[in-house]
């Protein structure tokens, strides 16, 4: 096990850089923090592996890290260092989601096991190819991976929550990739694509003679499936009708070609997606709850590319070579990286591919410049906000905030902010807010 990112947080500088230089040597790499805050800081910026950080320190300690961690990123094993007066600290920490604790003096040859033991735990023993199609260096992707992988080892039904375009179905590939079940069929059905009164065939099977057409025995995707994984893309569209009989297969796991009077066992997993609210579609009358709650044993969030900027440099580099696979090499000028970083994407990672592939269309030469991806994006083309720019527009909606609550009173939102009135003042005029506009 080598190249694991290992957060090593202690406040004692000379221990640290011993601690990290034997973790080094073992093959791992070595991210160091000096206290808990800067260590969330850094988690923020990347997710490691695995986080081993002092119990005892200034500021916040290491069970205050832990709690933060375990409320963050629940996935991410954290081992404590602790002096031997601690012991029942470090139990208790082990008891609250701690993986692991060291006494100090720490032995090398066991820390460096203790940390192999919790790397593969968090890495699936290094084998990342159940989701080598799904690019991030998101701490919130990551998560939502560590989640996937976990969740991929049991037989439970997962439902995928996510906007139209951010992947579902390439994570419900994923998720089967690294089932027990990745060696049978992973079959994906768009539940909106077909129309209502075939779905139920397409699913299920149906006997010959059952339907007008219907001029052969057919099989179903379940029973295609056997052994596998069944993907239901869209189930927010499935016909209340068909809900109620795939209710029944999720229950009783069999099920019953239309126009056959006999049951036939399966063995599939269900996995299941949306872009739809299902809690406000059966507020509505569209969507079963007990349906839902067969689906959603485990649900799973996939964030809008909005909400992932960081993965946009690394998603157009990956897309860039699928799309010029068979043709000459391009990649993006810088500035035109930023328009793409800055833009608005509703359609998600959909879209970023439509306007990847447009320019690479379009593009005479190697290099796709910054004016083909702004007029490529049309209306949705925008710069990420500079950062003094950024600041005014916080520092303003802050003010109106403070007012709004103070009914337009100075010194009440000066207090709120901690700061004199005259300063207040001064900061309502550089930004243009008038009090006035906030007294009733």
């Amino acid at each position: 096990m080598t190249d694991a990112s290992i957060l090593l947080v202690d406040d004692d500088d000379g221990l640290r850089r011993l601690l990290s230089m034997r973790l080094g040597a073992a093959g791992f790499d070595v991210q160091e923090a000096e206290s808990a805050e800067a260590a969330l800081a850094s988690v923020r910026r990347e997710r490691p592996a695995i986080v081993v950080t002092d119990l005892k320190m200034d500021g916040m300690d290491g069970m205050g890290l832990l709690e933060n961690l375990r409320e963050h990123y629940p996935g991410l094993p954290v081992i404590l260092l602790t002096a031997h007066g601690t012991i029942p600290d470090a139990v208790e920490a082990t008891q609250s989601g701690a993986y692991d604790f060291l006494t100090k003096p720490v032995d090398h040859a066991e820390l460096i096991d203790r940390v192999r033991s919790a790397v593969a735990q968090s890495t699936g023993d290094g084998d990342q190819d159940w989701a080598e199609d799904i690019i991030t260096a998101s701490p919130v992707m990551t998560q939502v991976l560590d989640d996937a992988r976990r969740v991929a080892a049991t037989d439970s039904s997962v439902l995928i929550q996510g906007a139209s375009g951010t992947g579902k179905e390439v994570l419900a590939q994923a998720i089967h990739n690294a089932s027990s079940r990745c060696k049978k069929p992973f079959i994906a059905i768009n539940c909106g694509a077909i129309p209502a009164d075939l779905l139920e065939s397409e699913l299920f099977g149906h006997t010959k003679g059952s339907f007008t057409g219907a001029t052969r025995d057919h099989t179903g995707l379940f029973q295609s499936a056997e052994g596998g994984t069944v993907f239901l893309d869209e189930i927010g569209d499935m016909p209340m009708e068909l809900q109620v009989k795939l209710l029944r297969v999720l229950q009783e796991r069999q099920i019953r070609p239309v126009g056959s009077a006999r049951s036939i066992d399966v063995d599939v997993r269900v996995l299941s997606a949306t872009h739809q609210d299902l809690n406000q579609a059966i507020a509505d009358g569209r969507f079963r709850e007990d349906l839902l709650y067969r689906l959603n044993v485990v649900t799973l969030h996939l964030p809008p590319l909005d909400e992932r900027r960081e993965d946009i440099p690394l998603l157009a580099d990956h897309l860039l070579v699928k799309l010029t696979r068979n043709t000459r090499r391009k990649v993006l000028a810088p500035e035109a990286l930023e328009w793409l970083v800055g833009a608005d994407w509703p359609g998600n990672i959909r879209q970023l591919s439509n306007v990847l592939e447009r320019c690479v269309a379009l593009a005479p030469g190697r290099v796709i410049d910054a004016e083909l991806v702004r007029r490529a994006l049309g209306q949705a083309a925008h710069r990420i906000t500079p950062l003094a720019e950024a600041r005014d527009e916080f520092v303003r909606d802050y003010l109106v905030k403070l007012l709004k609550i103070a009914g337009g009173n100075v010194s009440q939102a000066a207090r709120m902010a901690e700061r004199n009135r005259t300063e207040f003042y001064k900061l309502l005029a550089r930004h243009d807010v008038d009090p006035g506009d906030f007294k009733e």
